[in-house]
């Protein structure tokens, strides 16, 4: 059995938040780890924002709690007519991830059968404890960032694969590929997007989302890459420029490790797009077809190279960004 650290952060939170509301002497004490167990998430982001819910919901339970018990008094009905308008408030206000504890604070006042400044600050300390130590708790986030570089080979290796299938068959029109690498690659990122977006969650200070727009622009790269496949297959002819798009792809797959950049692909290839304007017109009704197929195939690995290019890495995030440049 495995125990993962949210778990024994959970666990050690709790039992943290519960000595210390009752070293400092405050009733209903283990309700402080009970806000600890509701508080800790996934995430530092995240944390910040339950935390900010709880405390606003249960500063707003108060206030309905104090209200209706001094109106209607304290019966079982009370209680759910309270909850029957106290709920929709908290989901007007975008804090009704507040709605248990604050029901753990609602009952406290209804079981004390009073409402003093003394027992009020009581709640709001109990509150503040819990929260105060689940936030604690959570500042310690695992670095996922070895996985994350772990993701990016894998990425890279299964595009280098596609692209090199599709220079077999413009070389040698020879289609036993059977593809299984597509689906990998989209379960890949799929992955790594959700890692990266936790990552990020997990930087307070800084806005380190690089990973997120790295995995996303693949995904975008790898939507242009299936929308190649099928033009690549509807070639039948050998012409010249089937052979010089098939090196330029060659060359592009082999140019995935650090030091190259898209803009001198994109350069190369308005010089070979110039190349084929100035060969001879094709004779034959499927010599036009295949150059109209090549132009397009042309026009899809502009794209593929154009989100590159548009892809800029911060300075810190750049450097653990470089092997992949293209």
């Amino acid at each position: 059995m495995k125990i993962g650290y949210r778990t024994l952060k959970t666990a050690v939170g709790a039992a943290l938040a519960i000595a210390i509301a009752q070293l400092i002497g405050l009733h209903n004490f283990a309700s402080a780890g009970i806000i600890v167990i509701l508080c800790v998430q996934v995430t530092k982001k995240r944390s910040l924002e339950t935390a900010r819910a709880r405390f606003a919901a249960c500063v707003v339970a108060i206030g309905f709690a104090a209200l209706f018990f001094t109106v209607f008094g304290y019966h079982p009905w009370t209680i759910g007519l309270l909850l029957l308008l106290f709920i929709p408030v908290t989901v007007r206000l975008k804090i009704n991830e507040g709605i248990a504890t604050s029901s753990v604070i609602i009952l406290h006042l209804y079981a004390a059968k009073e409402i003093t400044w003394g027992l009020v600050a009581n709640e709001i300390l109990l509150v503040a404890v819990g929260i105060g130590v689940a936030l604690l708790m959570n500042m310690y986030m695992p670095s996922v960032e070895k996985q994350l570089k772990a993701y990016q080979v894998v990425v890279e290796d299964l595009f280098r694969i596609i692209l090199k299938e599709i220079v077999r068959y413009l070389r040698t029109n020879e289609l036993d590929w059977d593809g299984k690498e597509l689906p990998l690659a989209a379960e890949a990122l799929d992955k790594a997007k959700k890692l990266a977006m936790r990552h990020a969650d997990n930087q307070l200070w800084r806005n380190e989302d690089e990973y997120v727009r790295y995995f996303r622009m693949r995904e975008r790269q790898l939507e242009i890459i299936e929308h190649m496949l099928p033009l690549v297959t509807s070639l039948t002819y050998t012409v010249e420029q089937r052979m010089m798009i098939a090196d330029f792809i060659d060359e592009l797959s082999d140019a995935i490790h650090p030091g190259n950049t898209a803009d001198r692909f994109l350069r190369r290839l308005a010089e070979m797009r110039e190349q084929f304007k100035a060969m001879p017109l094709p004779k034959t009704r499927e010599q036009f077809e295949e150059r109209a197929a090549l132009f397009h195939l042309v026009r899809e690995l502009e794209r593929y190279l154009i989100i590159k290019s548009e892809f800029h890495p911060g300075s810190e995030p750049r450097r653990r960004l470089e092997k992949s440049v293209i």
